[in-house]
């Protein structure tokens, strides 16, 4: 049989030793890790939340107090807008330049660059200059969130607290996800959402060994979060929904115009990126022109300054004029995008959650009344949703913030759109746009590994040419040499067991040996003396992805294969070029396609008869093949 013909058709392979998942007990271990990592990312939130509110209020209100205050709620003097963003920029390059460049940003990037890029590794003082740079940021105007900081912050305190003991670069992983998902869960009280963010975008894989540890730090850092923020709702929403089977349609609608602005808002950030670059200034200047945009934008629309839970919640609850929605509709988009293509530090989902719900209150003014907030709540996950390409993080995060579990299927309906829209237009997202222009690659597909699909019986080669022990090296050089006629399919194998009495495996040889003691002299030392007498084996029933496992670990190319219960008994012979029968047939499932089922129509009998008859006579005097 050929190589890539299904060998085990047919038949019925003992799997006993393959599960649904690779795991084991070390989890557990990892898990617990996990729950001090946790507890301290939420203590972590929670400092960072009272620093912003200790900076806005000396800011703006010049009194001490931690409480979160929106900056725009009170009247400042112009100066003092116009000039506290460019200060807070100033400070943050500052400390970008001499503290870590690190800082800069809105954290997700960063996180995601450390967990692919850096083994799980952060620098202790990015745990530190990260949030006040952040605190600073926000307290002083800048219209961002404390999310991505949070995200990135947590991920510092797991991934220091992962570089104390000895632990694998994946291990560090978990535990940086696990802090970072954990500060999330804290600050919006959103385990769920914190969750689905570590599975859409931190994580990069759907495995035991890691879930288990970030929902042990979620729900631990949930726990905390009670004592210290309350358990309420971030934006709790009252009434009841009228759903008309018409507000489905609308919320394709919705979810296109959501989708078309996730896009111009990250076409925006990185416009600003590049005109950024292009000034003939250090880059350490730039975060205090940001701010400069920042204050003139916050001198046309005060409420665009800051996190900005209070505009929220007034766009959530219906509360808030259609002039106001529409000034922070355009300024707050703007100055967000503007301000972060300068590198200044500050997250994203509370600007988006803004800027969406502001999408959605002027869409109520169009659309038929559902209920209070109904189309805010649409347009926040939307957008959201459409700017960091994660449509389950949109919807849960929508019905975790307000516990408006009734409009489930409308935010389905209008995030996939937008998710259909953002994945069309854009190529890569506000966060992996940042790591492609460093000069990396980042692919947010998950599928099953073909390799994990196809057995080593489906690919081996069977006809497996094999020699004798005491077979000389000489001998078995001329065998497979290019004088040889029979000789040209052995050539290719280039692996070689070598069997003893009754044919059991005795170890394996190689061409290039063969050729090197020819070489040198020893014609006749036997293939026994030249054999790798413990060779890496590998099983008919092993699945291709634990081949090509094996092959990676012991870095060879091929593999003897022999029968599990009997490992004497040679079987096959697997190569490396053998396991991309199994890509073949993802492409040809991909590429090809064919009508599997046909509809057959059964006629009257003398209306089928009369049918043929035609067909015959319209036959008369057609051309044959033979002219």
């Amino acid at each position: 049989m050929s190589a890539g013909v299904p060998a085990g058709a047919g038949t019925i392979r003992d799997v006993g030793h393959l599960g649904d998942f690779t795991v084991t007990p070390r989890v557990l271990l990892i898990a617990a890790m996990a729950v001090p990592v946790g507890a301290v990312s939420a203590g972590v939130a929670w400092a960072l939340l009272r620093l912003i509110g200790l900076i806005t209020n000396a800011v703006f209100y010049r009194r001490l107090d931690t409480a979160l205050v929106a900056p725009g709620a009170g009247q400042h003097h112009p100066l003092v807008v116009l000039l506290a963003p460019v200060a807070g920029g100033l400070v943050i390059g500052l400390m970008a330049r001499y503290g870590s460049e690190k800082i800069r940003g809105h954290g997700m990037p960063e996180a995601i660059e450390a967990i692919l890029l850096g083994g799980s590794r952060v620098q202790p003082r990015v745990a530190v200059l990260k949030p006040v740079s952040s605190a600073i940021a926000i307290g002083t105007g800048g219209p961002f969130g404390a999310e991505g900081p949070i995200i990135m912050t947590g991920g510092a305190v797991g991934s220091l607290f992962a570089q104390f003991l000895r632990l694998t670069a994946d291990e560090r992983k978990t535990l940086l996800v696990a802090g970072a998902a954990a500060g999330m869960a804290a600050t919006f009280n959103s385990p769920f959402a914190a969750l689905m963010l570590a599975v859409e975008l931190l994580l990069f894989e759907w495995r035991p060994r890691s879930y288990m540890p970030v929902a042990a730090a979620v729900c631990v850092a949930a726990v905390v979060r009670r004592p210290l923020l309350g358990t309420a709702a971030l934006f709790p929403v009252g009434g009841t929904l009228h759903i008309a089977e018409s507000a489905y349609g609308l919320c394709v609608v919705s979810g296109i115009a959501s989708g078309l602005l996730a896009v111009v808002a990250t076409v925006l950030v990185y416009a600003a990126e590049d005109g950024f670059r292009r000034l003939p200034v250090h880059w350490m200047w730039w975060p205090a022109i940001g701010g400069l945009i920042i204050g003139v934008g916050g001198l046309v629309v005060p409420q665009a300054l800051g996190v900005g839970y209070d505009v929220i919640g007034a766009e959530l609850d219906g509360s808030i004029g259609l002039g106001l929605v529409v000034g922070v509709l355009i300024v707050k988009t703007l100055i967000w995008s503007l301000s972060l293509g300068s590198g200044t530090s500050g997250g994203v989902l509370a600007p988006m959650f803004m800027i969406g719900g502001a999408l959605g209150t002027l869409e109520a003014h169009l659309f038929p009344p559902v209920g209070p907030g109904f189309w805010a709540l649409i347009g926040l996950a939307g957008v959201l949703g459409g700017v960091m390409r994660s449509p389950f993080t949109g919807v849960v995060f929508a019905l975790e913030l307000t516990h408006r579990f009734d409009a489930i299927l409308p935010l389905i309906i209008g995030a996939s759109t937008v998710y259909a829209v953002s994945v069309l237009l854009l190529k890569r997202s506000v966060l992996t746009e940042k790591i492609a222009r460093r000069g990396y690659h980042l692919s947010r597909e998950y599928d099953v590994d073909p390799l994990e699909i196809l057995f080593v019986s489906e690919v081996m080669e069977p006809d497996v040419l094999t020699f004798e022990d005491d077979l000389r090296a000489g001998e078995a050089l001329a065998a497979i040499s290019d004088t040889n006629p029979a000789g040209v399919a052995a050539r290719r194998q280039m692996l070689y067991p070598i069997v003893g009495g009754r044919d059991r495996l005795r170890g394996i040889v190689t061409r290039t040996q063969l050729e090197i003691a020819v070489h040198h002299g020893r014609h006749d030392a036997t293939v026994r003396e030249l054999a790798i007498a413990d060779p890496v084996l590998t099983h008919p029933d092993e699945t291709l992805r634990m081949v090509a496992t094996t092959m990676a670990a012991h870095q060879v190319d091929k593999l003897p294969v022999v029968a599990r219960n009997d490992p004497g008994q040679i079987v096959g012979l697997i190569s490396l070029t053998m396991l991309l029968a199994a890509r073949r047939r993802d492409l040809q499932e991909a590429r090809d396609s064919e009508r599997v089922l046909r509809l057959r129509v059964i006629r009257p009998r003398w209306l089928s008869a009369r049918t043929t008859t035609a067909s015959r006579d319209d036959d008369v005097g057609a051309p044959t093949a033979d002219g």
